[in-house]
């Protein structure tokens, strides 16, 4: 997560997004509606990550004007652009995300090559491998998940992401989630981490009591080799293991 007011400390300078589409104005209402919906702040926008092929461009952004006037929006868009230059016009497709893995795992959906989508190093970086391994999973297999619900925190006493999702599939094990995103500000890094419920009502929970304070520990993501054991073997299910609750 970037800070609305210092995305980072020992950045020099903020970069900047180019939507090249200076000379494909010939639909006015495409034109006019790229503007109110994604360019009306286009110098907020900072490109977290883009790649361009022919006539595709993608773009992971960070909005720095999201969260000011409505609180919990999420900081991220995604937009993909389809130019055409013979009729000087251009579509578009784009999606407010509150995690840059998310917009990344949109935009490879949409056709970007995975390894062509990498983020900038401009806000804080990963924390550890847990993170560094939950968002790449993340980017690699979203749009087997809906997201339920996000609230986004720029607190600077607390800055935090909760994020709630559902399995497309409804056998998944651990159906709906939870990914919480946090910042150190004393050592500018971030953590993400998941966690496992079985309804989205206890998902939505967890999220509320995170924001709130008063959230114990996410419960672990139960293991897709262990579902698919106790389906196939539902007369002699495996003894709970030591220590854990659920």
């Amino acid at each position: 997560m970037l800070s609305p007011t210092d995305p980072a400390p020992d950045r020099k300078s903020i970069p900047q997004v180019d939507f090249d589409l200076d000379d494909l104005d010939a639909d006015e209402e495409k034109y006019l509606d790229f503007y109110r919906k994604v360019a009306v702040h286009e110098d907020m926008l900072v490109p977290l990550a883009e790649h361009h092929d022919g006539p595709h461009s993608y773009y992971v952004l960070f909005d720095r004007t999201a969260t000011s006037g409505h609180p919990g929006m999420p900081q991220v868009l995604a937009v993909h652009l389809q130019r055409d230059h013979e009729k000087r016009t251009f579509s578009f497709e784009h999606a407010p995300l509150p995690l840059p893995a998310m917009a990344q795992s949109w935009l490879i959906h949409r056709g970007c090559p995975p390894d062509a989508i990498a983020l900038a190093p401009l806000g804080p970086p990963p924390a550890d491998e847990a993170t560094r391994a939950l968002e790449r999973r993340l980017a690699g297999d979203g749009d087997h998940y809906a997201m339920g619900y996000s609230y986004t925190s720029d607190d600077p006493d607390d800055m935090v992401i909760v994020v709630a999702l559902r399995a497309l599939d409804e056998r998944a094990p651990s159906p709906c989630r939870v990914v919480v995103e946090e910042v150190d500000t004393e050592t500018w890094t971030h953590t993400l981490r998941e966690g496992g419920f079985d309804t989205l009502g206890e998902a939505l929970q967890w999220c509320d009591d995170r924001l709130t304070g008063q959230a114990g520990p996410l419960p672990p993501v139960r293991p897709a080799a262990a579902a698919n054991r106790q389906a196939s073997l539902p007369k002699a299910p495996a003894p709970r293991p030591p220590g854990r609750s659920r």
